[in-house]
């Protein structure tokens, strides 16, 4: 079995950020490359925008409703090309790739995906998991203490004005 990187980002941000370096990587390292797609919605967040939209359409004040929450139909979209950007920045370089999704927290989602998978060299959280205190510094250290194996943290790059 071919070693993978897990390149752990999420589902709905720019899921691409940080892909570069992890493909050219997993390049330079001969191996394949794991995508783990952590779906980040807040449940509570998701029910009470429902039940806001749902009190418009009662009302019916459906366009409002639609606006505060649209469903899921535009996000598969994005999700969709989004995913085939990604399969073909692969296949470019000839990495090959394997994409998963789960909507556990980050720290839950990795160490069940690394309980199943045996064949993980490598962790990479991209920009998007580690900036903006989307993974706790606890759930961090938790990781690096139970993942056994290289983690690398990825983060965006400051932009300063001149």
């Amino acid at each position: 079995m071919r070693k993978q990187l897990l390149f752990v980002t999420y589902q709905n941000e720019e899921m691409d950020d940080g892909l570069g370096y992890a493909v050219d990587l997993a390049q330079t390292m001969n191996e394949g490359i794991t995508v783990l797609l952590v779906k980040k919605d807040k449940l509570m967040k998701k029910f009470e925008d429902m039940m806001t939209a749902a009190a418009f359409a009662e009302e019916g004040l459906h366009e409002t409703a639609r606006q505060i929450y649209p469903g899921q139909s535009g996000g598969d979209k994005q999700t969709a090309k989004n995913l085939e950007s990604i399969k073909d920045k692969c296949r470019e370089v000839g990495v090959q790739v394997n994409i998963h999704s789960v909507t556990n927290d980050t720290f839950s989602a990795v160490k069940d995906f690394l309980r199943q998978s045996s064949g993980i060299d490598m962790i990479l959280l991209s920009p998007s998991v580690t900036g903006d205190v989307n993974l706790s510094g606890r759930d961090l250290q938790r990781l690096l203490r139970t993942a056994s194996r290289p983690v690398v943290t990825m983060s965006r790059q400051a932009i300063v004005a001149a």
